[in-house]
Parts: C-alpha cells; structure tokens; sequence
C-alpha cells in the first residue's frame, strides 16, 4: 500500500493533500479539546500545550527522523527534527499575523512561556557541543542523547513549577490574555481524553502519510536530503502545529498557542536523541555534515528573537505584525536561501 502511493508522483501529490487536510480539521478540533482539558485539570494552557498538544503534533515528526535513522540516513533525520523546529517558530509568527488585536507576544506572555522558550536554547545548544567533541559512545548511543532525554524532563517540572509557584508575573494591560480556568466544562475528564486520543491516532497517521509521500515527492524531484529534511518532510509534519497554532489563537487561547509552539519544540529537539538511538552507525552527531550544524544556530537565533519578543511585549508592531515575528521570518527566509546555496 505504501509502495503504491509512493511510487508515482501524481499520487504521491493527492495523498499528500489529503493527509494534510486531514491534520488540519483533526487539528482544530483538537486545539478545542485542548484547551478544555487544561481548564479541567488545571494544568494550565502552557502545560497541556508544550505536553499534550505539543507532543501529539509531534508524532509525524518523529516517525519520519526515526525511521530515516533506521535507514541510515542522519543527515535526514536530525535535519527533519531541527528543520521542524524552524519552521515551527515561524509558523507562530504567522499566528502573530492572524491575531489583529495587538501583538501576540505582548497578549500571551507568560512566565511558562518563557521558561520552555529558555529550556529549548539550552537543548538546541546540546548536539551543537556533542557535533564538536570526541565520538563517545554507550552501545552505540551519545551521552547527549541521554542528557538531552534528562534535561528535557527536568524542564518540564520547572515549567510546571512556573504556573504553580511563578516567581515572577508580566505587567497586565488592556491586551494581556491571562490564563485563566473557564467558570465551567460541561464535558466530563473522561470524555475529553476520549475525545482526545481519537484525533491524536489521526493527527499521527495523516502525519506519517504526509512524511512518507513528501520524501517520495522530493526524492523523484531530485533535492538533496538536507535540503528535503530541512523543508519538505520538516514543514511538512509540521503542519499539525501550524493548524493548531492559528486554532488556538482565533479561539482565544493564546498561552496555549505559543505553548503548543515552544513546547513543542522543545520536545522536537529530542527527536535527535531517539534518532541517535535508532542510528546504528555509532554517534548521530558525528554523521551528520555543517549544514545541520547551521540550521540548530539559526533556530537558536530564531528562539532567542522570540524570546526577546515575550519579554519587551512591544504592543503593536509592523502592520500588526511584531518586530520579533518579521526578524523570525527574515531569518527563516535568509536561512532557507543559504541551505540551497550550499
């Protein structure tokens, strides 16, 4: 069956499409899910975003760098995870763009935002040490990997902690959206989750058919698997985050926009070390060529631009867009430029 839908490029294509638009209703809907079960629990909007929402939008992601780990194909895989991540930054300046009332960094800064959006520079800086430091490995495993996998969890009790005991709060204006519980969620705790896992099986399904048919349409294209894990595969099992970033933020649930986002991202950056895992040619990071190397800095610079966004909260920017979401794109656009250059 998979053969069938790979092997031609027309139907490569209508796949392709279908499965896109099958993320993107399951999506939406699960945006809507979302955001009712991190009123439920109390969890908060940042929390279920960067866990639940994140990681099941991550699914096609991670399918698509483990597989072409197992294949042997790292450059691939980690350019899959670190390009994903990329693009997903910019796909929250376009939900900057969707949001007419004021720049959405000033409207949803918080102090969880802001601790995941630090924990992912620090794992983005992870593989980028391991890449220049002796081939080390444990049953053919990186010792990064293993930190990347501990420091992931270590931030997430720290994000946890934020919306429990914040230290510290931003200003509150006229456009501030502050996490706050709904007065009341007529579904039950159950029923959310079953309404939950439904579209996740489905977001990870489309999201592998998105992954498989769009390495077949870059494959018979003839671009280079740099070039194809960067773009094509990255943006295209992205596309879950996309839907369900603009989702969130038209149904007002801005924290869980950017959560979804940044925690996403941080947990994306552990598909290096499950692609480190599945590679059984030694240390991922030592397969891998200064191309892969140039697109984690350039999304470290991109996350760092954001970052800088949340915290001076400029109110309204260019044409609506905030100057952190214009840099993000340009730096995207001239980065893209760059990696087909070379």
């Amino acid at each position: 069956m998979l053969t069938a839908i790979t092997s031609s490029l027309p139907i490569s294509i209508t796949c392709f499409v279908v499965a896109a638009v099958a993320i993107a209703l399951a999506g939406i809907r699960l945006t809507r899910v979302a955001d009712k079960l991190a009123d439920k629990t109390g969890w908060g909007e940042a929390l279920v975003g960067a866990i639940f929402l994140g990681g099941s939008t991550s699914l096609p992601g991670i399918i698509t760098s483990v597989t072409a780990a197992l294949d042997g194909r790292a450059s691939l895989s980690v350019s899959n995870a670190v390009g994903g991540i990329a693009a997903q930054t910019v796909f929250l300046a376009i939900a900057d763009i969707t949001y007419t009332k004021a720049n959405l960094e000033h409207a949803a800064a918080s102090v969880a935002n802001l601790t995941q959006g630090t924990l992912l520079i620090t794992l983005l800086s992870v593989p980028l040490l391991a890449m220049f430091n002796p081939e080390v490995t444990l049953f053919s495993v990186h010792p990064a990997s293993i930190v990347l996998i501990v420091g992931y969890m270590f931030g997430l009790r720290l994000v946890a902690k934020a919306k429990t005991e914040p230290m510290w709060s931003p200003e509150k204006t006229e456009e501030t959206q502050v996490d706050e519980e709904a007065e009341e969620v007529a579904d039950s705790l159950w029923s959310l989750w079953l309404q939950f896992l439904p579209l996740m099986l489905v977001i990870g399904v489309a999201g592998f058919v998105v992954a498989k048919t769009g390495g077949a349409i870059a494959t018979q294209t003839g671009l280079s698997e740099t070039v194809v894990g960067s773009m094509l595969t990255a943006i295209s099992t992205s596309l879950p985050e996309l839907v369900t970033a603009i989702a969130a933020v038209q149904q007002g649930a801005l924290t869980l926009a950017i959560g979804d986002i940044i925690g996403g991202n941080c947990f994306d950056v552990l598909f290096v070390a499950f692609a480190d895992i599945a590679y059984a040619g030694g240390s991922i990071y030592h397969a891998i060529s200064d191309r892969e190397a140039f697109i984690i800095a350039l999304t470290t610079l991109m996350t760092g631009v954001l970052l800088l966004g949340l915290l001076r909260r400029e109110r309204y920017g260019i044409g609506k867009i905030g100057f952190e979401s214009f840099l993000i794109i340009a730096l995207y656009v001239g980065g893209v430029a760059i990696v087909f250059a070379t």
